[in-house]
């Protein structure tokens, strides 16, 4: 009896003992004695702990993903997070999350009274729809509280999309997606620069109009620019709030006639007729002119040699940014910093409401946005397509000709109001309006000083006659 007892003590009986029914007895009553940590010892003493690695199993199921606050075990498809006004249109293999809001549709009775009050009626009639194209990180929600006050402030459709790696626009694979232009056998990425350009242009044709007038914000002001420079003959005007544009540096340029004179001697060396006799001044403007055209050749060449160091430096960034670790490292830098971000915007970030938050974080609940922002960043670093074709765009802007309204807030933390100012200086006959006490977000935290400069500056294009708004817009 007393070899059994010290037995059972031990915690483990040994193999093909019998007991007798004294024996038995005693040891179910010690096993009822044990502690909880000496039953964990006995389970992994005698190799019987499976029930506990199975706890211990369950327990690791439990801690769940987050980012941001949101659960990342439980993303769901685009059209599942959609909201009643929600609609999707297809263009070149990506669902395209939209709204559209129309002249008729219910206001709010508040802002109907503070509207009327402030502004002086609902007189304009633009005559044009108006595309809203949201900034980086942000999404149709960016625009929903001053969609419908525009569309009743100037009686016209107000459509906003969610370019391709925002919102809730369906992510797709870009190395699956590639599309064609039908003019240009070049593909296209979904979360390029000129595929927003050409779904803005549809989007257009979408609402049935020869024109439209597109409002950007930040970054959605690069793809209001370029559409503008892509088919100049469908954008009626431009507003840029915020714009993400890097203004140029305002340069004296000299005199017109010095200017020729200077650039005359300089480029084909050209000498008085008293100099033509000269043999040595012409054996100099040989060898001038071979040198140069050695010069030129060396060029094309060290251009070829950085065009292919660049092509292949394109590569190996393409690479590092679809990695696994890229993929950790966008959902870490979303989770500590997406929130702040959104605060940061603001100039008051007390107004920043937990209904704020919410409509920011929402495309976090979609499949597959991690890989879709790499993918756009990916595009946004190496697509140079268009680059050797075409000029940088600040080197261009001096060409838009139709109206423009830059808007800015006096505390911009992201985009600052001075750049803004540089830019009106870049854009001949654009204007400038700068809120006071805002942030990044004049359309969000200031919406009806930004609505009263809106106004303000449809009203001075618009408030003509028929026949003169076809002329300034013509």
């Amino acid at each position: 009896m007393s070899i059994g007892l010290h037995r059972f003590l031990c915690f483990a009986p040994p193999p093909n003992t019998n007991f007798s029914g004294e024996e038995s007895l005693v040891f179910t009553k010690i096993q009822k004695m044990r502690t909880p940590d000496t039953r964990l010892r006995a389970a992994s003493i005698s190799g019987s702990g499976a029930e506990y690695s199975e706890s211990l199993i369950g327990k690791k199921k439990q801690k769940r993903r987050s980012v941001a606050g949101i659960d990342q075990d439980e993303l769901l498809d685009p059209a599942m997070l959609a909201e009643p006004d929600s609609y999707f249109c297809e263009f070149k293999g990506v669902q395209l999350h939209h709204k559209i809001c129309q002249e008729d549709e219910h206001m709010d009775s508040s802002f109907q009274d503070r509207a009327s009050s402030q502004l002086p009626g609902r007189s304009i009639k633009i005559g044009f729809p108006i595309i809203l194209l949201h900034g980086f990180g942000a999404s149709v929600f960016s625009w929903n509280r001053v969609m419908k006050p525009l569309a009743w402030l100037v009686g016209t459709k107000v459509l906003a999309f969610d370019r391709p790696a925002f919102g809730l626009t369906s992510r797709v694979n870009s190395l699956g997606h590639l599309t064609s232009n039908s003019e240009d056998s070049a593909p296209i990425y979904p979360y390029s620069m000129a595929f927003s350009v050409l779904a803005t242009l549809s989007f257009i044709n979408l609402l049935a109009a020869e024109k439209a007038i597109l409002v950007g914000h930040s970054a959605g002001c690069l793809v209001a620019v370029n559409t503008y420079f892509e088919a100049p003959e469908r954008v009626a005007a431009l507003i840029l709030v915020a714009p993400a544009i890097v203004a140029p540096l305002i340069k004296h340029k000299e005199t017109g006639e010095s200017q020729m004179t200077s650039e005359s001697q300089i480029g084909d060396g050209s000498l008085n007729s008293s100099d033509q006799d000269n043999l040595f001044l012409k054996i100099r403007k040989i060898l001038s002119k071979f040198y140069k055209y050695i010069a030129r050749a060396t060029m094309q060449m060290v251009k070829g040699m950085v065009d292919m160091v660049s092509s292949l430096y394109r590569k190996v960034l393409s690479a590092i940014l679809r990695s696994t670790v890229a993929l950790m490292l966008v959902r870490m830098i979303m989770d500590k910093f997406g929130i702040p971000a959104v605060r940061n915007a603001w100039y008051d970030a007390n107004q920043v409401t937990d209904h704020v938050l919410q409509g920011y974080t929402k495309p976090l609940r979609v499949k597959d946005w991690d890989k879709a922002l790499l993918e756009y960043t990916v595009a946004m670093l190496t697509d140079s397509s268009s680059e050797s074709k075409k000029p940088p765009l600040a080197r261009r802007l001096h060409e838009i000709s139709c109206p423009v309204l830059i808007v800015t807030g006096d505390n911009d933390r992201i985009v600052p109001s001075w750049n803004a100012k540089r830019l009106s200086l870049a854009i001949p006959g654009s204007s400038l309006e700068v809120i006071k006490n805002c942030g990044h977000l004049p359309h969000e935290e200031k919406v009806e000083e930004f609505l009263s400069v809106v106004e303000k500056f449809f009203r001075g294009l618009f408030g003509a006659p028929q026949e003169q708004l076809l002329q300034a817009t013509a």
